[in-house]
């Protein structure tokens, strides 16, 4: 399975006797949240649009916008004379009680939703030829967030491997670290110009090296690496999951920082958490 972005924004149009433009936008988000804006003649398709949604997405901020527009001149205008009716008391009411305001004209009522529509007998084929509309746009969506989630991965893989090259170069360099400082310490004691104990230096060296051994932050480094290459090959909805690896990675990278005896080292470390933090950026647009 491959990697889905949740950004992304597609756009379709349909136009016979009416114009149908459906509009998605994606964005990040901790779960699936839909939003519609529809026309009055489209309101009972809203939980089909929101089945198909659940169905093909898996997380994300997705705003979906229907437009309808008649485009045919000669089609005949349908006058809701009920409706019209219940409007223009109402407007009287309102001109009563605040007689200030100015009365709407007849073109401002003939455009209030439900008063007036064109030859609109059958709606449920107005509604079947918008839901075509939207599932041709959201194959688009699912297509672009399938495009630019390979670009994420792409990267993703980059910036994996440069850890990885960071957490080599501080692993081969421990040996030549540690004799540093079993050296420094001898020489400190030299300075003191006493005979030294072997087994206090021995005591002393075991404490310092302990303190500063970072083996098993560079192994549990090395074992998310491996684990983050192993969720981002199995791909599918995983930005739950690769954004707490990108905390377990954080997490040791400090504790590299914070035990490190070398400026190489601490170069090493921050050039992780700067690695890290850029994939954690991106993780958040994961699916």
């Amino acid at each position: 399975m491959s990697l889905h972005s949740m950004t992304a924004f597609a756009r379709e149009s349909s136009a016979d006797g009416t114009a149908i433009t459906v509009e998605l936008r994606s964005v990040n988000h901790r779960y699936l949240d839909c939003h519609f804006k529809l026309p009055d003649n489209l309101r009972a398709l809203e939980p089909k649009l929101r089945e198909a949604l659940t169905r093909d997405l898996g997380r994300g901020k997705v705003d979906c916008q229907i437009r309808v527009t008649a485009v045919d001149r000669d089609r005949p205008l349908r006058l809701d004379r009920e409706r019209l009716a219940t409007i223009l008391a109402a407007l009287d009411e309102v001109q009563r009680a605040a007689p200030e305001l100015h009365r709407p004209d007849a073109l401002a009522v003939l455009q209030y939703p439900g008063v007036a529509d064109g030859d609109g007998d059958d709606e449920s084929l107005l509604q079947q030829s918008a839901l075509a509309v939207f599932l041709n746009a959201l194959a688009t969506l699912r297509e672009t967030r399938a495009r630019e989630g390979a670009q994420l991965l792409d990267l993703l893989h980059k910036r994996l491997d440069a850890i990885g090259v960071e957490v080599t170069k501080v692993r081969a360099s421990l040996p030549e670290l540690r004799e540093r400082q079993a050296e420094r310490l001898r020489k400190r004691l030299e300075d003191l110009d006493q005979p030294a104990d072997e087994g206090r230096l021995e005591q002393e060296l075991v404490l310092l090296l302990q303190k500063s051994d970072v083996d098993e932050e560079l192994d549990r480094l090395e074992a998310h690496i491996s684990e983050v290459t192993r969720v981002l090959d199995k791909g599918g909805p995983c930005g739950r999951r690769l954004d707490f690896l990108m905390q377990e990675l954080n997490r040791e990278a400090n504790t590299l920082s914070s035990k490190s005896t070398a400026s190489a080292t601490t170069q090493s470390a921050v050039e992780l958490k700067v690695l890290i933090e850029q994939m954690r950026e991106q993780v958040q647009n994961i699916e």
